[in-house]
C-alpha cells in the first residue's frame, strides 16, 4: 500500500501539477495503446515534453514583455487591455488561474483529454447524436480547453471545491461544442472543396456556417435573380501578400497598436519601472519592444506544433479504428487552398477595418476594458468567413460578413474578458465563437447555475438533430458520397 501511495504522490505532483509532463504522459498513454515501437513511443514522448517547455519559455517572455504596458495603462488611465489573441489567452489562463481561482493549469490537459473522449463518443454513436465530425485541430484544443477552464471555473463557483463534478461539465460543454460546432461546417466546406472530404475544427465554426447563411441570404443570387460579382473577378495589387505571412503582419500590428499605446504612456514610466534607460532612444525602445512579441509569439506557435503534433497523432490512431463514416475536423487555414484565393485577403482587410473601428468606440466611450487586435483572430476567422461569404454571395458579402466579425470580435472580446477578469491578465482567445457562443454559454451558467449547464448541452446536442430533420436522406450522404449528394439536391429542387 506504501508503494501504490508513493507512486500516486510522484504522479500527482510529478505529472499531473506539471502541464509539460501531462501532454508527455497521455502522448506515452496514446501511442502504447497503438501498438506503437518502443524508440517511437520515446521520440513521440519527448517531443511533446520539450514542446511543453518551449511553450513554457514563450509564454514567460509574452508575460515580462507585456506586463510595463499594462503597468503603464492601469498606472495613468486606469485602463486594461487586452491582446485579442488565442496564444495570449491561453498566456492569460497560466498567468492568472491560480491566483484567481486556487486551480492548477495542469488540470487543463485532464479536461482536454475527456473533453476529447466525449466528442469520441458523440461521433461514434453518429447514428443517435447525428455528429459526424472529430476535432482533430490540437492547438486549438489546447486554447479552447485553458479559456473554456476559466469561463466555467468563473460562472459555477460551486464547483471550484469539487474537482470531478467540475471536469464532468466542464469536459461535457466543450465535447459537445467541438462535435457539434465542428459538424455545423461540413456543409460550407463541402460546397466551396466540392467534396474534398473534411470539415473546420478551429475557433469560428459557427461564425463560418453564420457567415455562409447571411451571405446566401443578403447577396446571393436567388435562383439567378441577382447577378453575383466574385473576388475572383478582380485584379489585385501585389503588396496584399505581406499580409499573408503571419510574423510580418503580427510585427506591424503589434508596432502600431503598442507604438501608439507605449507613445501616449510616454518615457518617463518606462524610465520609472525600470524598463528602459534614460539613455535610451525611446522610439527604437518601443520598435524593439513590439517586435518583441513576435518573437515570442513565433516561439510559442514553435512550441505548440511540437508538441501537438504528438499528441494528436497519439489520439487519432485511436480514433479512426473507433469512428467510421465520419470526417475530421481540420485547422481552418485548409479551406485557402479552395474558392478565390484573393477572397482570403479580402476577408482578413475587411475584419481588420471592423476590429480598428471597434477599439476607436471602446476608447471614445471610455471603455474600461481596451482591446489590442491580435494576428490569429482578425486573419484566420475574418479569411475564413470571408472565403466562404464570398463562395455564398460575391464581393458584397465577402466585405460585409467580415465587416461585422471584427466589430463583434472586439466588442464580444471586450464584455467577456473584462467581466470574467481575463483582461487582467493582458489576452483573450478572442475568436468568433469565443466572443459570441460561449460569452452565451457563460451568462446562463452563471446566472442559471446547474440549468444553465443543462441549458447549453440540450441547445448543443439539439442543433444536429434539427439540421439532420430537415434533410435526413442527404444528412449522411454529403459525407458519404457527395456526387449522389449532389444529385439528391438536385432532384429536391426538381432538376431532375
Amino acid at each position: 500500500m506504501g508503494v501504490l501511495s508513493t507512486i500516486w504522490s510522484f504522479f500527482a505532483t510529478y505529472i499531473l501539477q506539471k502541464p509539460p509532463y501531462m501532454v508527455g504522459f497521455l502522448t506515452f498513454l496514446g501511442y502504447c495503446l497503438m501498438g506503437k515501437k518502443w524508440y517511437d513511443t520515446l521520440a513521440g514522448t519527448l517531443k511533446a515534453i520539450i514542446g511543453m517547455l518551449i511553450l513554457s519559455a514563450g509564454s514567460g517572455g509574452l508575460v515580462s514583455n507585456f506586463r510595463p504596458i499594462l503597468a503603464g495603462l492601469k498606472d495613468r488611465f486606469n485602463l486594461t487591455a487586452a491582446v485579442i489573441d488565442p496564444y495570449y489567452g491561453q498566456n492569460a489562463v497560466t498567468a492568472g488561474v491560480e491566483e484567481v481561482f486556487g486551480k492548477g493549469f495542469s488540470q487543463v490537459m485532464t479536461l482536454l483529454l475527456i473533453a476529447f473522449i466525449v466528442n469520441i463518443l458523440l461521433v461514434r454513436f453518429n447514428k443517435i447524436t447525428k455528429c459526424r465530425t472529430l476535432f482533430t485541430t490540437g492547438h486549438v484544443q489546447v486554447q479552447q480547453a485553458a479559456t473554456a477552464y476559466w469561463l466555467i471555473l468563473f460562472a459555477l463557483p460551486a464547483l471550484r471545491n469539487n474537482n470531478p463534478a467540475l471536469m464532468i461539465v466542464m469536459s461535457v460543454i466543450l465535447g459537445a461544442y467541438w462535435a457539434v460546432g465542428s459538424n455545423l461546417t461540413v456543409k460550407p466546406m463541402q460546397e466551396l472543396t466540392d467534396g474534398a472530404g473534411f470539415a473546420i475544427a478551429h475557433q469560428q465554426m459557427f461564425g463560418i456556417r453564420l457567415g455562409a447563411w447571411l451571405s446566401e441570404k443578403l447577396f446571393g443570387d436567388r435562383g439567378g435573380k441577382r447577378d453575383v460579382k466574385k473576388v475572383g473577378d478582380l485584379k489585385m495589387p501585389g503588396f496584399f501578400s505581406i499580409f499573408s505571412q503571419n510574423m510580418v503582419c503580427t510585427a506591424i500590428l503589434m508596432t502600431v497598436f503598442f507604438g501608439i499605446i507605449m507613445a501616449v504612456i510616454g518615457k518617463p514610466f518606462f524610465v520609472e519601472s525600470g524598463a528602459t534607460k534614460e539613455t535610451e532612444n525611446f522610439a527604437f525602445y518601443v520598435f524593439n519592444t513590439s517586435l518583441q512579441f513576435a518573437v515570442y509569439l513565433a516561439i510559442l506557435q514553435l512550441g505548440v506544433r511540437t508538441f501537438v503534433t504528438e499528441l494528436t497523432a497519439s489520439f487519432q490512431g485511436i480514433a479512426d479504428k473507433l469512428l467510421p463514416s465520419s470526417v475530421p475536423g481540420v485547422d481552418c487555414a485548409v479551406c485557402y487552398g479552395f474558392g478565390d484565393a484573393n477572397a482570403v485577403t479580402f476577408g482578413f482587410l475587411a475584419g481588420l477595418t471592423g476590429q480598428i473601428i471597434a477599439i476607436v468606440t471602446l476608447i471614445l466611450m471610455g471603455s474600461p476594458t481596451i482591446i489590442i487586435c491580435g494576428f490569429v483572430p482578425v486573419f484566420f476567422d475574418n479569411a475564413t468567413i470571408g472565403l466562404v461569404a464570398n463562395e455564398k454571395g460575391g464581393l458584397k458579402a465577402c466585405l460585409v460578413i467580415p465587416f461585422l466579425s471584427g466589430l463583434i470580435q472586439v466588442f464580444g472580446a471586450a464584455f467577456i474578458s473584462g467581466w470574467v477578469g481575463m483582461a487582467n491578465y493582458g489576452g483573450y482567445l478572442g475568436m468568433f465563437d469565443w466572443d459570441t457562443v460561449w460569452p452565451m454559454f457563460t451568462v446562463l451558467m452563471h446566472y442559471l447555475g446547474y440549468i444553465g449547464v443543462g441549458v447549453v448541452v440540450l441547445a448543443l446536442l439539439a442543433i444536429p438533430q434539427i439540421e439532420y430533420l430537415k434533410d435526413p436522406k442527404g444528412y449522411f450522404l454529403i459525407t458519404e458520397d457527395y456526387e449522389a449528394y449532389k444529385e439528391h439536391l438536385k432532384a429536391k429542387k426538381g432538376e431532375i
